[in-house]
């Protein structure tokens, strides 16, 4: 019956997310019309949207998304070469739990981990 997941996460400024998402991560604005607050992108198969919260205070935003990928390491590459910050603990490594995997905090501290399991 499930058949996909979008997840909603808060941002403060739309503009700034949108800049971010878009010319920094590769997404592409999603839907047909631009709602005032709300922003919804995409990339490849995953849509994300955001919802406007300006008191927001990024330091104790607990907003996270998990993101299967297949090719991983190329993925990690490309944002190195995209100089996009890395989070500080999030650098590529395999975990216990037999994920390989890494972590980006966009403008507002949204939990960005990609994640490929490990053959």
């Amino acid at each position: 019956m499930l058949t996909v997941i979008i997840p909603k996460l808060p941002m403060r400024n739309k503009a700034i997310t949108r800049d971010y998402y878009l010319n920094k991560l590769g997404f592409q604005q999603s839907g047909s019309a631009d709602f005032d607050g709300y922003l919804m992108v995409q990339k490849d198969g995953i849509q994300m949207h955001f919802f406007e919260f300006k008191e927001l205070d990024p330091k104790e935003n607990y907003g996270q998304v998990y993101i299967r990928t297949d090719s991983i390491e190329a993925l990690y590459q490309w944002a190195l070469d995209k100089k996009i910050e890395i989070h500080p603990a999030g650098h590529l490594q395999t975990k216990p739990w037999g994920q390989k995997e890494f972590s980006l905090l966009d403008p507002d501290h949204n939990l960005l981990t990609f994640g490929q399991e490990v053959e």
